[in-house]
């Protein structure tokens, strides 16, 4: 298990920012969009949990 943790942060920060960042603008489309209430219904988790993703990975040595 330890090398699997290891291989997780031999990523660079800027690759965990883009996933950080994506799920970010996910989860805005999800909430701006009419017409499925399930993404709505989940658009505000996805949003918060790419902002908390996206703050852990800032602190992450380049």
């Amino acid at each position: 298990m330890s090398a699997f943790i290891s291989g997780l942060f031999r990523f660079r920060r800027g690759a965990w920012e883009l996933l950080a960042s994506l799920l970010i603008a996910v989860g805005v489309i999800m909430l701006m969009q009419p017409l499925v209430l399930w993404a709505y219904t989940y658009s505000f988790i996805v949003t918060l949990t790419g902002t908390v993703m996206f703050l852990v990975v800032s602190h992450f040595p380049e």
